[in-house]
């Protein structure tokens, strides 16, 4: 019987897994009976002939009896049969749970008054401490940080077609107007958001770097975006449609020493600066970001590493989206995100940058 190739493309600077080492790995998870695993492999057991999911919780073969498959259908063609147990050809109890719980987003999603944990258990059938793992799990942030994600949502709704600020408040489910501007983060007075951001300006300077062009821009609280690309109008028309009714306003001289710090950061990745940055995202982004802004220069994380560090290893997607919804390049690491296979993924301002900023930290690192 042959096994599945293992092997992984290779991308210059990036150490790939031979494949001894990725299948030492999938031992590794299969010994955790790791249901992070589910759906990256199989494994097959050559005495009795089935194969199954990492975290099947059949008595576990030896090493030397195992051999491991990128699919069921892989492990079919070599001869091998579905565990009964496991039942690796369906849904696994991750994709059940993840099922579950979008199903309770989509029901909060629909209430007109948004439901404390206690209610949501009720809903769902569990005890609420249950439910508060299963959702931290699966999603990454508790009930609390989603209903409060969504009720911010529905402010921001809110504050456009309401005739005053409390209005929108009671109607988005915040109980006093002192709750609203302690909790709401709009990245501005909720009254200049309802005037759509007009009150608000953002200046900005571009410059050549060694990627190409950049752009920094800062509010009133600091950095809130940092864009890299090719052409400065292009990346000036970027920063317009994240910020529609802003007054954006280009000040090179003003802004030429947070430039030059971001760009001395592309040039000395260990160096480290320390600027104001305005953060704007959801709850869980919020939280990825902070844990990529703990990764060293010249190390990776995968994107799974990412969300088992924020104890939400079914969290996978949503680790790759926010990723991708990063606004502020450099100062928010991304970069150093990839597959689990030491392969390159996506990265909005483009693969060759994200394979430049990695060889060069990684370069430094080897030097330092």
């Amino acid at each position: 019987m042959k096994a599945a190739n293992n092997s992984s493309a290779t991308s210059p600077g990036i150490p790939n897994l031979a494949p001894a080492d990725t299948d030492e790995l999938r031992w590794q998870a299969v010994v955790a009976r790791s249901a992070a695993a589910d759906g990256e492999f199989i494994y097959a057991v050559l005495s009795t002939g089935v194969y199954c999911r990492p975290s099947c919780p059949s008595r576990q073969a030896r090493r030397d009896n195992m051999r491991f498959f990128d699919n069921p259908a892989a492990a079919e063609q070599a001869g091998f049969r579905p565990c009964k147990r496991c039942r690796p050809t369906g849904a696994s109890p991750q994709e059940h749970q993840q099922q579950r719980i979008a199903e309770l987003c989509q029901w909060i999603q629909r209430t007109e008054h948004l439901p404390n944990l206690q209610q949501l258990a009720e809903h769902a059938q569990l005890s609420p401490h249950y439910l508060h793992r299963l959702f931290k799990q699966t999603l990454g942030i508790t009930p609390k940080a989603y209903t409060s994600a969504l009720r911010q949502q529905r402010l921001q709704a809110g504050l456009s077609q309401a005739t005053s600020v409390t209005e929108a408040a009671y109607a988005a489910g915040f109980d006093s107007s002192s709750t609203l501007y302690n909790q709401a983060a709009l990245g501005m007075a909720p009254a200049s958001y309802r005037d759509g951001g007009r009150a608000q300006q953002i200046t900005y300077a571009i410059a050549p770097c060694p990627l190409g062009q950049v752009l920094v821009a800062m509010s009133s609280k600091g950095i809130c975006a940092v864009l890299l690309g090719d052409d400065p109008q292009q990346l000036a028309a970027d920063l317009h449609q994240r910020f529609p009714a802003a007054a954006c306003l280009q000040q090179d001289a003003a802004l030429h020493d947070s430039l030059s710090a971001v760009i001395q950061l592309i040039e000395q990745p260990h160096a480290g600066i320390k600027l104001p940055l305005d953060i704007r995202g959801t709850a869980f982004q919020q939280r990825v970001w902070q844990a990529l802004q703990r990764i060293p220069p010249g190390e990776t994380r995968s994107y799974r590493e990412v969300a088992i560090s924020l104890n939400a290893p079914n969290a996978v997607r949503a680790v790759a989206g926010a990723c991708a919804a990063n606004p502020l390049a450099l100062l928010v690491p991304c970069h150093r995100v990839i597959r689990s296979d030491g392969a390159l993924s996506g990265y909005r301002w483009g693969l060759e940058r994200k394979q430049q900023l990695l060889t060069r930290e990684a370069r430094e690192s080897a030097d330092a």
